[in-house]
C-alpha cells in the first residue's frame, strides 16, 4: 500500500552511493546475494533471542535490496535474470523471518507463526502469478516504474512487511496479537489481488469471453 508512495523517495537518495559501488566493480547480483545471506543471519540471531541483533540484519538486508536495483538501473545493467534473482530471494527472506520468531519460542509463536508464513505464500503467489500473465499481454506498470515485475498492489506490501518485522523484533513479547493481525491483513490483500488479477486479465481477452459465452 504505502511502496508508491515511499519507493519514489528513498530511489534518488541512492544515486551517490549506486555510482561509487559502479566505480568499485561491484554488481547487482552479488548486492542480491550478500544482502540475502546478511538477512539470514536475522533467524539464528532470532532464534537466540539477540532482537537487536537480528534487527540489524534485517536493515542491512533491506538498504542492499534497495541497493542493488539502483545499481542495476544506473549501470544499465537491470534484466529479466536480476529480476528473477532479486524477487525470490526477498521471499525467500521474508519467509525466514517468522521461521525465526517460531525457533525461538514455539509453544507462544507456532500457531500464529504458521499462519503468517500461509498468507505470505497467497500474497506472493498472487504477485507472481499475475506477473507471468501481466508479461504476457505487456501491461504497463504506472505505480511500479521501478519494480523488474509488474504486480498489483495491496494492503500489504514490502514497506508494511518491513514495519512489522522491525516492530516483532523491538515487541518480541507480542509476537502473536502482530503475526495474526498482519496474516488478517494478507488475506485481504490476497482477496483483493485475485479479485482485481482476475479481472484485469479477464479484460485482456473478450474475443475469448464472447466466444465462450455465445457457444
Amino acid at each position: 500500500m504505502l511502496d508508491k508512495y515511499i519507493t519514489p523517495v528513498i530511489k534518488p537518495l541512492l544515486i551517490p552511493v549506486v555510482a561509487l559501488m559502479h566505480r568499485r566493480g561491484i554488481t547487482p547480483d552479488q548486492l542480491t546475494v550478500i544482502g540475502f545471506l546478511i538477512g539470514l543471519l536475522a533467524v539464528p540471531l532470532i532464534a537466540f533471542e539477540m532482537w537487536y541483533a537480528a534487527l540489524t540484519a534485517i536493515t542491512l538486508n533491506r538498504i542492499l535490496d534497495g541497493l542493488d536495483g539502483a545499481l542495476a538501473r544506473h549501470a544499465n545493467l537491470s534484466s529479466s535474470a536480476g529480476g528473477f534473482l532479486d524477487i525470490t530471494l526477498d521471499f525467500l527472506f521474508y519467509a525466514a523471518i517468522p521461521l525465526g520468531f517460531i525457533l525461538a519460542n514455539p509453544e507462544q509463536n507456532a500457531i500464529a507463526g504458521s499462519i503468517l508464513l500461509a498468507t505470505f505464500i497467497g500474497t506472493g503467489s498472487s504477485f507472481l502469478a499475475f506477473a507471468i500473465a501481466a508479461e504476457k499481454f505487456k501491461l504497463d506498470k504506472p505505480q511500479f516504474k521501478y519494480k523488474s515485475f509488474y504486480y498489483l498492489n495491496g494492503l500489504t506490501e514490502g514497506t508494511e512487511t518491513i514495519a512489522l518485522f522491525i516492530a516483532f523484533c523491538i515487541w518480541p513479547q507480542h509476537f502473536t496479537i502482530m503475526a495474526s493481525i498482519f496474516a488478517a491483513a494478507c488475506a485481504i490483500t490476497i482477496f483483493t489481488r485475485i479479485h482485481g488479477g482476475y479481472n484485469t486479465l479477464k479484460l485482456q481477452e473478450p474475443d475469448k469471453v464472447t466466444q465462450a459465452n455465445e457457444s
